[in-house]
């Protein structure tokens, strides 16, 4: 989101900027690591789904550059979990919603009723699906 009078200059100079300022959050923060983000989504699953022990010991959650049209993806049969790097720049309560949404995959492998009703009991999911959503529409408008 940038200004329409910005040239491809100024542009890029914003662009570089933003990203510099994205990367010193990140190490600062922890959401560049693997390691941190697999704890944060044991913390996820021990608070959101205690009757699921198996939510809370995926065997590797990690981010991947691979995903450019999903969000994250989860192997139920191993217990794995990966999470679009492009999600970094997303707010962290959308990160939340993501790290739900696969680890729920690890009890319900299908979008079934029983999902979604695990899913929901994260209080902000139809927010964040409507944002995740709003991005996909807008990446799906761009011209580039």
């Amino acid at each position: 989101m940038i200004p329409d009078a910005f040239s491809a200059t100024e542009e890029r100079e914003w662009i570089d900027h933003m990203l510099a300022r994205l990367q010193k959050r990140e190490a600062r923060d922890g959401r560049a690591s693997d390691d941190a983000l697999r704890d944060r989504a044991v913390r996820l699953a021990r608070r959101y789904y205690p009757e699921h022990p198996e939510c809370a010991r995926p065997q590797s959650v990690r981010w991947v550059d691979n995903q450019q049209r999903r969000w994250g993806s989860c192997t139920p049969s191993d217990g794995s979990i990966r999470l679009s790097r492009r999600l970094t720049m997303m707010p962290s309560w959308v990160i939340d919603y993501v790290l739900l949404h696969e680890l729920a995959h690890l009890v319900h492998h299908d979008h079934s009723r029983p999902f979604w009703d695990m899913v929901g009991r994260y209080t902000k999911a139809e927010r964040a699906r409507g944002y995740l959503e709003g991005i996909a529409d807008a990446e799906a408008s761009d011209p580039r």
